[in-house]
């Protein structure tokens, strides 16, 4: 059973390799959806895989890439739309 996890995530997050990072880290746990830079400066990821998987996503994302200033991150669930990978949106 999969679920799907929208999370938006703010602070300096943009410029710093967040979306190659978190692409990596997503097809490593098995996740797939999206990942895309925002207008505002924040990201904004749809996460799609089981709970456990998911659970590991969302601490990385609290963290970041290494060149990141994560501030705040904001996870809401929602309806799982059957991506087929994870990729990069502009």
């Amino acid at each position: 059973m999969h679920n799907l996890m929208i999370i938006k995530v703010t602070g300096r997050v943009q410029g710093v390799a967040y979306r190659a990072n978190a692409k990596r880290c997503a097809e490593g746990l098995g996740i797939v959806g999206v990942v895309r830079n925002m207008k505002d400066g924040s990201v904004y990821i749809e996460a799609e895989g089981t709970e456990p998987a998911l659970t590991e996503f969302i601490k990385w994302c609290e963290k970041g890439p290494r060149a990141a200033v994560v501030e705040q991150i904001e996870v809401n669930s929602g309806t799982p739309k059957g991506y087929p990978d994870f990729r990069i949106e502009r």
